[in-house]
């Protein structure tokens, strides 16, 4: 009997395929788990832009919970777009109630075209209820300006941003370096250490739901039992795969590939009859 260990995605959609609930189950599937989801908000956008954001009711965001947990619990979860109050509320009760493992929060503020995704007079909100709740919290650089209230330049400032953070509550901060220049170095800090996660910058336009699409593979990563530090790097490894074999589709910032290596080489160490 084959069995694949279960993840979760708590997160908005995207109907064009390259972000959102469907990156994330893209991207879990890809590294070996079993992806399961909960959308928190119906986001009509494509490459190009965003036309409009539906959210979900609070009480259907807690009923797709409570059926995720109640029949098939998920070894890690990552945490999306939540778009107001009310449904960060009821997302980090539902955390707590559950005593959620592996939490990876990517706190989606902005899509890749710049429309806003939240609203940003909610900045103290997702501090407050959200991100104590995170044992990574995972923002790119205007994300974690906002949410620190630093200017970050350089290696140092996001290692300034990354600290304060982290002290804001969760346990760790993994503020990414895709808004920078040279290679993509990523700096995280876990209270105590700081430490660098690098690639070379790859020259594309196409990165739309790159930020999904590292934040899932963190949480596949921590899911399949990976120590911290090793599913960070395994995940910023998968999505410089996926940003480097992107995919020329749209009008805008494409999306990445997320099967390309699982297409060319198949998913290492799975037995389909296991």
């Amino acid at each position: 009997m084959t069995t694949l260990t279960p993840t979760l995605t708590i997160a908005g959609s995207d109907c064009s395929g390259g972000a959102g609930i469907q990156a994330d189950l893209k991207t879990m599937s890809a590294n070996g788990c079993f992806a399961m989801s909960v959308i928190t908000s119906v986001v009509a956008e494509n490459t190009a832009r965003v036309i409009s954001v539906l959210d979900v009711d609070p009480k259907i965001i807690a009923d797709q919970i409570d059926a995720v947990f109640e029949d098939i619990r998920p070894r890690a979860v990552k945490v999306g777009m939540l778009d107001n109050p009310d449904i960060m509320r009821v997302v980090a009760d539902k955390l707590v109630e559950y005593q959620a493992e592996n939490v990876v929060i990517d706190p989606v503020m902005y899509a890749k075209n710049g429309a806003p995704l939240m609203d940003p007079n909610c900045i103290d909100s997702l501090i407050e209820i959200v991100i104590p709740h995170a044992d990574v919290l995972t923002p790119n650089i205007p994300e974690a300006e906002c949410i620190s209230g630093l200017k970050i330049n350089d290696l140092d400032g996001q290692k300034a941003a990354a600290k304060a953070i982290q002290e804001m509550g969760c346990t760790s901060a993994l503020v990414k370096g895709g808004h920078a220049t040279g290679d993509a170095i990523d700096v995280l800090y876990d209270g105590r250490d700081f430490y660098e996660f690098s690639a070379r910058r790859i020259d594309t336009k196409n990165t739309h739901g790159t930020g999904c699409t590292y934040s899932s593979a963190i949480a596949a990563n921590l899911a399949l039992g990976h120590p911290f530090h090793e599913a960070i790097g395994r995940a910023k490894k998968y999505v410089t795969m996926a940003i480097e074999h992107s995919l020329e589709l749209g009008n805008g910032n494409g999306p990445t590939n997320h099967f390309w290596d699982l297409y060319a080489h198949g998913l290492e160490g799975f037995d389909a009859n296991a």
